[in-house]
C-alpha cells in the first residue's frame, strides 16, 4: 500500500471524505477507485459511488480476494444507504466468511452489521436480533462499536423495550464520541431526541387526549387497559394482540367503538364510518350484523360487543378501562397516513419520513405489500405534493420531508410483532 493510499483510507477512517478525494482523485488503479467509492458514498453520492466500488472489484485479480471482498462489503453499505433492499444477501455472507478468514474482523463486523441493519429495515426483527447477537463488539474501533450499539438501541425501540434502548443508546454516544466523526455523533443524538418526542396519542373516555413519549406507550401498553392500537391496528391487552390491520372494516368499527367507550354508537354512524355511506338501506344493517359478529369473534377473550337500544357497545371483561392509541399527527399532516395500503398505511409515511430515498420495491419489501399497491400509494401522495421522485425507470428513488416534531417508530413495519 502506498502512501496515498494510506492517508486517504486514514482520512475516510475519520469521516474526511474530501481529505481522502484530494489524494486519490486522479488515480483510477483498483485501491484508489474503492477509495474514491468510500469517499462519494460518505459524501451522500450513492449511484457514483457505487459504480466506482464495481470498477475496483472488477479490477482486482483473482488472487486478491481480500480486496474484493472489501469492495463487496463496501458496496453493500452503499445500497443500504440507497435503500436498495432487493439484492441477495449471500454475497455479503460469503464476503464476511472471507475476511474473518484472512483475519479481518472489523470488516466481517461491518459486513454483519449491514446484514442487521437491512433486516431490520425490512421490519424482520427477529433475524435481525438473531443477527446482531453473533456480533461481538470487543476489539472493534469505536465507529462500529457506535453502529452495532445504535442498531441494537433500533430493535429495541420496535420492541418497545424502553431500558434496553436507553442503555444501548447510551453505549452508541459513547463510542460515537470516541470515534470522534461528526456524522455518527450526529445520528446518535437524533436517535437520543427521538426519546423525547411525541411517539402517540392517548384518547380516554369523554375524548379527553395527550400525548405520550415511547416510554409512557410501554407503560400504557403493559397496564391493564384495554389498548385499540390505531397505530399498529390491533386490539392488546397484556401479552394478548387481536390484529387488524388486514381487516380495515372490522378496524374502523373497533376504533368507533373504542371512542365511544363507555357509552354505545348508533347504527348509522358505524355504517358510515365502515361503509363510507350517508344513505344507509336495508343491505348495510345487514352487513353491519355480519360484520360486528365477525369483530365478536376476534375480540373473544378479550371484550365483548353487546347490542343496544340503538347500536352497539364495547364491553371489556373485568371492568377493565377502554383506551385508544392514536399516532400522533393532527392537522395537515394527518393526510399523510390516509394511504390506500393493505395493513398499516402510516408505515409507508413513517419509512419515507427517515430522509432517505426509498426505491418502490425496497417499500414493498419492507411493507409486505405488492410493489403496484407502493406505486398507487406513491403516485396518491405525489399528486398532493406530499413526496417526490428523483431519478427514472429503475433508478426512481422516493422522498417525503421528514415529519418533524414526533418519533415514528410505532409506525414502522412489525414494530409489535405479537402475531
Amino acid at each position: 500500500m502506498d502512501s496515498l493510499i494510506a492517508a486517504a483510507s486514514r482520512a475516510l477512517s475519520a469521516g474526511d471524505a474530501i481529505g481522502a478525494l484530494k489524494r486519490v482523485a486522479l488515480r483510477d488503479d483498483p485501491p484508489a477507485l474503492a477509495l474514491r467509492g468510500i469517499a462519494m458514498a460518505q459524501l451522500g453520492e450513492h449511484p457514483r459511488a457505487r459504480e466506482l466500488l464495481r470498477r475496483a472489484a472488477r479490477g482486482f485479480g483473482a488472487h486478491e480476494a481480500l480486496a474484493r471482498a472489501r469492495c463487496v462489503v463496501a458496496e453493500a453499505e452503499v445500497a443500504l444507504a440507497m435503500r436498495d433492499l432487493g439484492g441477495s444477501p449471500r454475497p455479503l455472507a460469503a464476503a464476511a466468511l472471507a475476511l474473518d478468514a484472512r483475519a479481518e474482523h472489523a470488516n466481517a463486523a461491518q459486513a454483519r452489521l449491514i446484514a442487521a441493519r437491512r433486516l431490520l429495515l425490512l421490519g424482520r426483527l427477529e433475524e435481525a436480533g438473531a443477527a446482531l447477537a453473533e456480533i461481538d463488539a470487543r476489539g472493534l474501533p469505536w465507529s462500529l462499536v457506535a453502529v452495532a450499539a445504535r442498531t441494537a438501541a433500533e430493535l429495541a425501540l420496535r420492541w418497545l423495550q424502553i431500558d434496553a434502548a436507553r442503555s444501548a443508546l447510551a453505549r452508541a454516544h459513547d463510542a460515537a464520541e470516541r470515534a470522534r466523526v461528526p456524522a455518527l455523533q450526529a445520528e446518535v443524538a437524533e436517535a437520543r431526541a427521538a426519546f423525547e418526542r411525541p411517539a402517540a396519542r392517548c384518547l380516554i373516555a369523554g375524548g379527553a387526549e395527550r400525548s405520550l413519549r415511547l416510554d409512557e406507550v410501554a407503560v400504557l401498553l403493559a397496564g391493564d387497559a384495554l389498548v385499540l392500537d390505531a397505530c399498529r391496528r390491533g386490539l392488546r391487552f397484556g401479552a394478548a394482540w387481536r390484529p387488524l390491520a388486514r381487516r380495515p372494516v372490522l378496524f374502523a368499527l373497533a376504533r368507533a367503538l373504542a371512542e365511544a367507550w363507555p357509552g354505545d354508537i348508533d347504527r348509522e354512524t358505524l355504517i358510515a364510518i365502515a361503509f363510507r355511506t350517508r344513505r344507509p338501506d336495508e343491505t348495510h344493517r345487514a352487513r353491519l350484523r355480519v360484520e360486528i359478529g365477525r369483530l365478536r369473534r376476534i375480540a373473544a377473550g378479550l371484550a365483548a360487543i353487546e347490542a343496544s337500544a340503538r347500536g352497539f357497545a364495547l364491553r371489556p371483561h373485568d371492568g377493565r378501562e377502554v383506551v385508544v392509541l392514536a399516532p400522533p399527527i393532527d392537522g395537515e399532516q394527518a393526510s399523510l397516513l390516509a394511504l390506500p395500503l393493505d395493513g398499516d398505511s402510516g408505515a409507508l409515511v413513517a419509512l419515507l419520513s427517515d430522509g432517505a430515498a426509498w426505491s418502490t420495491s425496497a417499500l414493498a419489501l419492507a411493507l409486505g405489500a405488492s410493489q403496484r399497491t407502493v406505486q398507487r400509494a406513491l403516485a396518491a401522495l405525489e399528486g398532493e405534493a406530499r413526496v417526490r421522485s428523483i431519478g427514472r425507470a429503475r433508478a426512481q428513488r422516493w422522498l417525503a420531508p421528514p415529519l418533524a416534531g414526533f418519533t415514528t417508530i410505532l409506525l414502522l413495519p412489525a414494530a409489535l410483532p405479537l402475531d
